[in-house]
């Protein structure tokens, strides 16, 4: 079987990729290989996912991005959110040492990054969890982002997510709704779905 992205550790060869791009007004640089998840350039998903994020309403607090990948939500977020503290977990232990060195490559300090299976490394609150989860792993996966992130977050914080319609959006809006008592669709766009909750 070919290597998943969501494995810890990726045996494929390695192929660096370095490329630029522009998330919410900040140029960043970034370093991607093979055996992680969209290599080539930041996938769709994630992009419409870090530009839809709105603070107007998260209360003041840190920010924890599940399944970060080799960063680039998590990093564009601590980017502009410099008085807040953003965690970024992975199991992929090529993605988490790519994720660092971006990190440092765009001078980005108020980062934490490291091994974790969903959240079973993680603790404290956050105001703010955001994820692109990992849809390839399976449902079971992507439902304990969804439903486990309830015991993660401050009074009144947000749960933000991106799914595709065909990848499963419909039923995580419900799954959502039944954990929070809320949730909205923030953002639809060529079939990838936004999804907000609050814990109130």
């Amino acid at each position: 079987m070919a290597n998943q992205y969501f494995e810890n550790t990726p045996s494929v060869e390695h192929e660096v990729k370095n490329f630029n791009f522009t998330l919410r007004k900040h140029n960043l640089d970034f370093m991607s290989d093979s055996g992680v998840f969209s290599r080539q350039t930041i996938d769709y998903g994630s992009r419409v996912l870090i530009e839809a994020i709105d603070f107007q309403n998260i209360p003041n607090g840190n920010i924890l991005d599940v399944g970060c990948g080799y960063g680039p939500i998590g990093l564009a977020l601590a980017k502009e959110q410099t008085k807040r503290n953003v965690t970024m977990v992975d199991v992929n232990l090529r993605a988490l040492d790519l994720a660092k060195k971006n990190a440092d490559n765009n001078q980005i300090k108020n980062v934490e990054i490291f091994e974790s299976d969903t959240y079973d490394k993680v603790s404290g609150k956050y105001a703010l969890i955001v994820s692109n989860p990992p849809v390839r792993a399976g449902k079971k996966v992507v439902n304990s982002i969804l439903a486990d992130s309830k015991d993660y977050l401050e009074p009144n914080g947000e749960l933000w997510i991106v799914l595709q319609k065909k990848q499963g959006a419909p039923s995580a809006k419900k799954l959502m709704d039944g954990t929070f008592g809320n949730v909205e669709v923030v953002t639809r766009d060529k079939g990838y779905y936004i999804l907000k909750s609050k814990l109130i």
